[in-house]
């Protein structure tokens, strides 16, 4: 295949180097007249590990070279890869300047090429970038989208010093598009790279490299704030850590890694308080241990806000315990909610199966009738009750019992959904998701 790579910075060399070492012909394109004749004298433009011996190679082998001439490298490619800078600008949003700059320049070689092109994104960009670029081409070009070119957001998870390793063995491939044409393309592109190749929309794509490195930073601060409240009580922070990761059921897996509802019960809430107040009695500061009591209650806000924006006074809530298949109510950030809404003068109605029937055989009946009698004279034992003399239905909890009801639920009712008992459904229509 033939491809011409925009920007020889560190992306765009690795990048090129490790698609001329599966054989296609690539044309690096860089204004920067120094990376161009570096890469034409067999030399990296940066210092990684095995990418000038590469370089030389492929320039040695006619398969790699470097250029100034956007046009030309257009003209004489089929797909072109931008791989420019994304800098932030002083408030901390980033500067697409030079992604649009580039477009404007593929574009006026789209206007003046038969053959269809495929654009791929390949620097990290905000959402909505990859639309703002299919404009600018159909308005200089003159051609369409799908029709003459094709747009890709396609994000990379390169790491300085094992990048090209990196490049040959990422964790999965995405493609981000909405041209049939470009998706195939990429699929022959990356056919003999051993990962997955996840197929999802641009906007999707876009936010996906934003969301991979703040998690790492947020590991990295998690860590270095568990290991400083180690130091200063003579415990090794490196032993606990290697512990935590070593559970890949829980800590390194998928199963609190889902966008939701906020987080209650006996364990986080207190466990959290726990460890911040055991951190001010060292003297040490947790800014991000700190920060998620006050991330969950902003997630407790933004349920109540969309149960208010309807406008409805008549709320009936399917789940009360703060997880499917438990009665546990203890710091449940429905009862928050419930208990706002009753201050407010709303309507209620409740119903919570488990919770009814551990009032009736005692079990949680102490801390009902000590805790929340208000919210236990809410409660119904017919769920179809509930639904029938509400305007409005929560879903509160994950309960197989409420994705069976919630095809059956009048188009007349507004859902708000906290947690996603449908993975397919998101916010259309009657339906409301807080996070989809």
């Amino acid at each position: 295949m033939k491809i011409s790579v925009f920007g020889l910075g560190y992306v765009g060399v690795v990048c090129s180097a490790c698609f001329s070492r599966e054989g296609h012909k690539v044309i690096g394109i860089d204004i920067n007249e120094t990376k161009v004749n570096l890469i034409n004298n067999g030399k990296s433009t940066i210092i990684e590990k095995g990418l000038e011996e590469q370089i030389t190679e492929s320039v040695n082998k006619g398969l790699l070279n470097a250029i100034s001439d956007s046009k030309k490298a257009v003209l004489n490619s089929e797909v072109s890869f931008i791989c420019v800078g994304t800098p932030s600008l002083s408030n901390g949003a980033i500067n697409l300047a030079y992604i649009y700059e580039v477009t404007k320049q593929i574009a006026e070689a789209i206007k003046v090429k038969d053959s269809f092109h495929t654009v791929v994104i390949r620097s990290t960009v905000k959402i909505g970038t990859l639309k703002t670029c299919i404009e600018i081409i159909e308005d200089i070009s003159g051609k369409s989208f799908g029709k003459d070119f094709g747009l890709v957001s396609n994000p990379e998870f390169l790491r300085e010093g094992t990048a090209m390793s990196d490049f040959f063995n990422p964790p999965y491939t995405i493609v981000g598009t909405n041209c049939e044409r470009s998706e195939k393309l990429m699929t022959s592109l990356y056919q003999n790279i051993d990962a997955p190749i996840h197929y999802i929309k641009p906007e999707e794509a876009e936010v996906i490299k934003y969301a991979n490195n703040n998690f790492h930073a947020m590991k990295i601060s998690f860590a270095n704030e568990i290991g400083n409240i180690c130091k200063e009580s003579k415990v090794d922070g490196h032993v606990v850590m290697d512990i935590v990761s070593k559970d890949t059921k829980l800590n390194l897996s998928p199963y609190y890694l889902k966008p939701g509802f906020a987080f209650g019960g006996s364990c986080l809430p207190k466990d959290v308080r726990g460890l911040t107040q055991l951190a001010k009695s060292l003297d040490l500061k947790t800014p991000l241990l700190s920060s998620l009591l006050k991330s969950n209650f902003y997630q407790i806000e933004r349920g109540l806000e969309l149960i208010l924006n309807t406008n409805k006074n008549k709320i009936g809530f399917l789940g009360f315990a703060f997880k499917s298949g438990t009665d546990d109510l203890r710091e449940s950030p429905l009862v928050s909610i419930i208990e706002t809404l009753i201050g407010k003068g709303y309507d209620l109605k409740v119903y919570d199966g488990n919770v009814h029937l551990s009032s009736l055989l005692g079990k949680n009946k102490d801390y009902i009738n000590n805790h929340i009698p208000h919210i236990y004279k809410l409660l119904k034992e017919d769920i179809n009750e509930v639904i029938e003399e509400s305007e409005v239905i929560v879903i509160g909890n994950n309960s197989e019992e409420f994705a069976t009801i919630l095809p059956q639920i009048p188009e007349s009712k507004i859902i708000v959904d906290l947690v996603r008992v449908d993975n397919q459904k998101t916010s259309k229509g009657n339906y409301i998701g807080i996070c989809w």
